[in-house]
């Protein structure tokens, strides 16, 4: 158990934590509520589902994942499975939906984003799984 709350005092994870929390709260509520000219919920799940081949279940997974990693990410409890979950679900979104477009997030009118941004929540996500909350964190308390 100690290896899903260990962290040391850095405050780099804070940024990395506040960054990740930040985006995927503006994110994700686009994708649940439609909020920001977002689908909602059963516009993404149609979207997922349809276009990418994507079951259900595992889109309804996605979506809750995204809004328990704001949360855990914004506490500090948690960060490592939150972490773990957040790559995974970006993982799969740079693979079906932006690694085709190639690699820059601009590719000119008419053309989807490459993985560039994508990539980004990515490596964030991963660091936070390898090292864990950080300071100002309920994980790093509980850790020592």
């Amino acid at each position: 158990m100690d290896i899903i709350f260990r962290t040391d005092g850095s405050y780099a994870y804070v940024i990395l934590r506040a960054g990740l929390a930040i985006t995927f709260f503006a994110h994700g509520t686009q994708h649940i509520l439609g909020w920001h000219g977002g689908r909602g919920f059963n516009g993404m799940i149609k979207n997922w589902h349809e276009k990418y081949n994507i079951p259900v279940t595992v889109c309804v997974l996605g979506m809750l994942t995204e809004l328990a990693a704001v949360l855990a990410m914004t506490l500090g409890f948690l960060v490592r499975p939150a972490a773990l979950g957040l790559a995974l679900f970006i993982a799969v979104a740079l693979k079906k939906a932006h690694w085709e477009n190639g690699f820059f997030l601009a590719q000119g009118q008419g053309r989807g984003s490459g993985i560039e941004y994508c990539l980004a929540l990515l490596l964030m996500s991963v660091a936070l799984l390898i090292g864990g909350a950080g300071a100002l964190s309920i994980d790093g308390w509980l850790s020592r």
